[in-house]
C-alpha cells in the first residue's frame, strides 16, 4: 500500500502505480469518515448524513474510478451525487456550493500533472478547498487495507446549470456585439467542449484546438504555460484572431495568448482583471494573491486603493482569506483565480469570459488592453524554473537555505525585504524579487524571477539555481 498524503491540492500518483483501485478506496473510505464526522457534529443523523458530490475529469479511466469512488462513499450513508460525464473541477465546486444538501466534494484530477497522473481533491460544503487541517484528519484515519463496503449512487447532469449561471455573470450583450473572434485551447482536458460552447452562445467566433477525446493529451502537459501553449500560440496570429484562451487539466486555470501571438501570463491576467472587476463592474473588497504575486499587482492595487493580502502557495490559504470575508478576487502564479461571489474557488471557464467581456466592454485587443495596463503600472517580465534535485539537495535546501540563506545582495541587486513563510523570496531594489520553494506535490523546488528584463530574470534564476544546487 502507498503512504499517502496531501500536497498542495489534494493527492497525486501514477495511475497503475500508486494510484490504483486499492489506494483510491482507501483515499475516499477515510474522506468519507471526516465528511460524516463533522456531519453528524453539525447535527445531521449518522444513517443519513447528507449529500457527496464526486466529479472527474479526463484522464485514463477517470470515470471508472468515479464510480468506485461513489460507491464507497455511498457506503457510509450519503446520498452520492456522480457526474454523468468527465466535468471541470470548478462545476464540482460550483454543484456543491449550490446544493443545501452537499456537505462537500470528491474531484478525481491530477490538474496540470502530466497524463499518466490522476489524483483527488476535496472540496467543503461552500465548494472551497478542504484545509490542511481537514486533509491532516483524512491522513490520520487512512486503514490500511482497502473496505470492500459499496453502496448505490445517482448519476447526475451538473454541467447544465454551471454553464447556465457563468453566462449571466458577464455582459452577453457587449461580448455579442463587440464580434470577438478567439481560439479556445483545453490542452485535452475537462474544459473541452464546455468553453468553446460558452463563447459559441455569446456570439464569439471560436477555433477549438487540442479538444479530441486523448486521454495521453497527445504528450502534452495539460498546464496553461510554454512550451504547452506553443500550438495557441501559433494559431492565433495565423487566423488572425483577437485572442487565446487555455485551461489546464480540470479548467481551473487560465493563460492567455494576445493577437501577436505572446503569451499573457497569470500576473498580468490577474493584474488586469483586478482593474476590470474594479474600474469597468463596480466591484470591491480585498485582493489575495500567494507569495509568488508580480510587484505589477501591489501596484496595480495601490493605484486603485485596493488591500492586497498575501498568502503562502496554494489556493487553500486563498480560500481561507475567502472565508473571512471582503474578498473581490483571489489569484495565483499559476494561473487559478477565482471570485468568491461566484464560488470559493479557482474558475478558469469563468476568467477567459471575463478576460472577453473587458475587450468588449474597453473596444481593445488583449494586447491592446495589457499595453493600456503597462502604461499604468509599469512593465515587469517574470520566469519559473522547476529544478529536480537529489533527497540530499532537498534535505540541504529545507534546513540550511530556506531558514538561513540571507545575502546582502543577489545580482548587484540590494536585498530590502526577505519572506520566508513559503520557501524564501527575497525582495529586491527596483520591484524585482526572486523565489525557492519546494513543491507541494512534486519532488522538485520551483525557482521564481521578476524584474524589468528577461536577461534580469534569468541572471537571477540562474543564481537561484546555483544555490538549491549546490
Amino acid at each position: 500500500m502507498a503512504d499517502i498524503h496531501f500536497g498542495t491540492d489534494g493527492w497525486r500518483a501514477i495511475i497503475g502505480e500508486d494510484f490504483t483501485d486499492e489506494n483510491l478506496v482507501r483515499v475516499v473510505d477515510a474522506a468519507a469518515c471526516i465528511f460524516k464526522e463533522d456531519a453528524v457534529a453539525a447535527g445531521r443523523p449518522a444513517e443519513a448524513p447528507g449529500t457527496l458530490l464526486i466529479g472527474h475529469d479526463c484522464r485514463k479511466d477517470a470515470h471508472a474510478y468515479a464510480q468506485l469512488a461513489a460507491q464507497v462513499a455511498a457506503a457510509h450513508g450519503f446520498n452520492v451525487k456522480l457526474t454523468q460525464d468527465y466535468c471541470p473541477t470548478p462545476t464540482l465546486c460550483w454543484s456543491v456550493a449550490q446544493d443545501a444538501e452537499a456537505v462537500g466534494g470528491i474531484m478525481l484530477t491530477s490538474s496540470h500533472n502530466p497524463a499518466e497522473y490522476l489524483g483527488v481533491k476535496l472540496r467543503m460544503a461552500d465548494g472551497g478547498a478542504a484545509g490542511k487541517e481537514f486533509t491532516d484528519r483524512v491522513e490520520a484515519v487512512l486503514p490500511d487495507a482497502a473496505t470492500d463496503a459499496r453502496g448505490a449512487y445517482e448519476e447526475v447532469d451538473l454541467m447544465t446549470s454551471y454553464l447556465a449561471a457563468l453566462k449571466k455573470l458577464v455582459d452577453a450583450d457587449a461580448i455579442r456585439n463587440a464580434h470577438l473572434r478567439v481560439v479556445v485551447d483545453p490542452l485535452y482536458g475537462a474544459g473541452r467542449k464546455h468553453l468553446a460552447g460558452l463563447l459559441r452562445d455569446l456570439g464569439v467566433e471560436v477555433c477549438e484546438i487540442n479538444n479530441a477525446e486523448d486521454p495521453t493529451f497527445d504528450g502534452l502537459h495539460p498546464e496553461p504555460i510554454p512550451p504547452w501553449v506553443d500550438r495557441c500560440i501559433a494559431k492565433v496570429p495565423e487566423l488572425g484572431f483577437d485572442a487565446g484562451f487555455i485551461n489546464d487539466g480540470d479548467a481551473d486555470r487560465i493563460g492567455a495568448v494576445d493577437e501577436h501571438g505572446n503569451f499573457v501570463n497569470p500576473h498580468r491576467i490577474i493584474t488586469l482583471l483586478v482593474s476590470h472587476l474594479a474600474e469597468d463592474k463596480g466591484l470591491h473588497g480585498r485582493v489575495v494573491s500567494t507569495i509568488t504575486a508580480s510587484a505589477m499587482l501591489t501596484r496595480q492595487c495601490k493605484r486603485l486603493g485596493l488591500e492586497l493580502t498575501s498568502t503562502p502557495v496554494g489556493f487553500k490559504w486563498i480560500y481561507a482569506e475567502m472565508e473571512k470575508g471582503d474578498v473581490m478576487l483571489g489569484g495565483e502564479e499559476s494561473g487559478g483565480i477565482g471570485i468568491p461571489s461566484h464560488v470559493m474557488e479557482r474558475d478558469g471557464l469563468l476568467m477567459a469570459l471575463l478576460l472577453a467581456e473587458t475587450m468588449a466592454q474597453r473596444g481593445m485587443s488583449l494586447g491592446q488592453l495589457v499595453d493600456d495596463m503597462f502604461e499604468k503600472v509599469g512593465k515587469l517580465e517574470f520566469e519559473r524554473r522547476g529544478l529536480t534535485i537529489t533527497e540530499d539537495q532537498m534535505a540541504n535546501f529545507r534546513a540550511n537555505i530556506v531558514p538561513t540563506y540571507a545575502p546582502d545582495e543577489i545580482c548587484g541587486k540590494k536585498v530590502v525585504d526577505v519572506d520566508r513563510r513559503d520557501g524564501v523570496k527575497f525582495y529586491l531594489e527596483g520591484d524585482a524579487w526572486v523565489m525557492m520553494r519546494p513543491s507541494g506535490t512534486e519532488p522538485l523546488v520551483r525557482i521564481y524571477a521578476e524584474a524589468e528584463t528577461v536577461d534580469e530574470v534569468r541572471a537571477l534564476l540562474d543564481a537561484a539555481e546555483a544555490v538549491v544546487t549546490k
